[in-house]
């Protein structure tokens, strides 16, 4: 007896795996070597498609590849942070692959629909493919706000120059389209136009890195330079929560940054140092200004006075209002008193630093007991200072939000600052993506970037793009950077139209839109006038 036939869909899936493949071996860690035709593939897949269903389960297998290829690092997160078993921690970090980049299969969705609506042209339908999905890549909601914009960075081609003026998700999205005339290049390949097509490609690229090139050396000299000491201690985890709940952790903490700082500080005496930066919650204890007021903050007061230097660290500030811990950077100047402003962490991890709808459902807390409960700050309001020098301050993941970085060079901050605590994630692909990532806010608002970790990496990027010494990761190292700036900063096109990018998509969609729809206006009415002459 003949058995049914397997339906197309589940047959050939091999175009998606492949794009699949492609997206997750070009991103960081990688180098992105296919960051031009990597979505090939999947589009060739979907233009062949006669069925929404087909079009979804291509968008989610090639989302499902690449994301198991380039974020495997949430099963150790899950495993490190959630205290979850191993089992459950694959089990979770498959889950996440299979919704962590949705906007893939979103886009197919959207040109299924929209194509069979319309009946585009096949030319139109492939550059209606490529707006949706630089549209929905722009628009996604990730925890990790990654694109293909910041891969030109790690590889340190000079292209990467061009987000002063677009920003990163622009470079993702000039990323994402030079794909579709490499598409009609593979569906052309035999004949002259597909070459020809293929070879402009190349050459535009080349062009834009020699753009990149230009760009860099026309940037103003910075006129003055701080000397800034890095602190990376790489405090274990499990240490870290036990001082969170008082234990006695919490001295051994301070006592392992203070000797590694003395030490540092010795190596460098001959050199005048400006600041020490250390990492993410440093300080296992409340610091509030204008006193300091436990054993644990005397001990640091004393510290500070003693090496006669000025720090900068993370530690934990208080919500009276809401009688919550804050994740929060404080100054300690070079007398080890603690200094207003201080920034409290703005955008929190979801079921790290907080659980949703805790308010409204506060029985959530008895299953979750070992999930922080933090407030919020108020986001950027006040530069900190120390020394004359004027910071902007990132907590963690919030480097990734353009538009922090872009608040803090909007008050003239000589520096951004980023502090954070990666050592959740293991030291495969997580740290080398979050440092990239981070470092990338430099380029477009032409501010240096300090980012102190608590096990790396930890780093300087300067205005033009340099990176300076990398740490090491899962080690104890300390770092003295001399960083140029500029004393009175100026704005960036992307700082001052960082939304430019997105207008010009949705510019692009909606006169797509509306020409399709005039198009079946016409299409309506001559069928009409036709049917109207017809002899009855």
């Amino acid at each position: 007896m003949q058995s049914s036939p397997v339906p197309f869909v589940w047959k050939s899936l091999t175009l998606p795996v492949l794009a699949g493949v492609l997206v997750g071996t070009s991103y960081i860690p990688f180098p992105p070597w296919a960051n031009l035709f990597c979505l090939v593939p999947l589009w060739l897949y979907w233009s062949r498609q006669q069925s929404l269903k087909a079009v979804f389960w291509g968008g989610i297998t090639c989302g499902f590849v690449f994301t198991l290829i380039g974020y495997n690092w949430v099963a150790y997160t899950l495993h490190e942070f959630a205290h979850l078993s191993w089992p459950v921690s694959v089990l979770g970090m498959l889950g996440f692959c299979l919704v962590g980049h949705l906007y893939i299969t979103i886009a197919g969705v959207l040109w299924f629909l929209w194509q069979r609506h319309f009946q585009w042209s096949s030319r139109l339908s492939l550059f209606w493919m490529a707006l949706i999905t630089v549209l929905c890549e722009s628009y996604s909601v990730t925890l990790f706000d990654s694109n293909f914009g910041y891969t030109w960075f790690s590889a340190g081609l000079p292209v990467f120059q061009l987000a002063e003026y677009i920003g990163f998700k622009g470079l993702s999205t000039l990323t994402v389209l030079a794909n579709l005339p490499l598409l009609l290049a593979w569906q052309k390949r035999k004949a002259v136009f597909g070459k020809v097509l293929a070879g402009s490609v190349v050459v535009v690229f080349l062009l834009l890195n020699v753009l990149g090139v230009w760009l860099q050396s026309r940037l103003p000299q910075p006129d003055a330079s701080a000397n800034v000491l890095m602190i990376q201690t790489n405090i274990e985890n499990n240490k870290k929560l036990a001082a969170e709940y008082g234990d006695e952790f919490r001295h051994e903490i301070l006592k392992r940054y203070i000797h590694q700082s003395e030490e540092a500080l010795q190596q460098f005496k001959d050199r005048k140092i400006d600041m020490v930066l250390w990492p993410e919650t440093s300080i296992p204890t409340i610091l509030s200004d204008p006193n300091l007021k436990d054993e644990i903050a005397d001990q640091l007061s004393e510290f500070v006075k003693r090496s006669g230097v000025g720090l900068l660290t993370g530690a934990f500030g208080w919500d009276a209002g809401r009688q919550l811990k804050t994740n929060s950077v404080f100054v300690l100047s070079p007398e080890g008193q603690v200094m207003a402003p201080h920034y409290s962490k703005s955008k929190l991890i979801m079921f790290g630093e907080y659980v949703p709808f805790e308010q409204e459902f506060p029985a959530i807390r008895n299953y979750l007991p070992r999930i922080g409960n933090m407030a919020a700050g108020q986001g950027v309001k006040e530069l900190l200072a120390l020394n004359q020098l004027k910071f902007g301050i990132q907590i963690c993941y919030e480097s990734l939000f353009p538009e922090l970085s872009g608040n803090w060079a909007d008050l003239g901050a000589h520096f951004i600052v980023n502090i954070t605590n990666d050592s959740w994630f293991g030291h495969w692909q997580e740290p080398y993506q979050h440092s990239y990532m981070t470092m990338a806010r430099a380029v477009e608002f032409r501010v240096p970037m300090l980012r102190v970790t608590n096990s790396g990496i930890s780093s300087v990027a300067l205005a033009n793009g340099e990176l300076l010494e990398l740490s090491p990761i899962k080690q104890k190292w300390s770092g003295l950077f001399e960083v140029a700036y500029h004393t009175q900063p100026t704005s960036t096109f992307f700082q001052r139209w960082p939304t430019l990018v997105g207008q010009v998509i949705w510019g692009a969609i909606a006169l797509l839109l509306a020409y399709s729809w005039l198009q079946r206006r016409k299409s309506t009415y001559d069928a009409l006038q036709a049917a109207s002459r017809l002899p009855r």
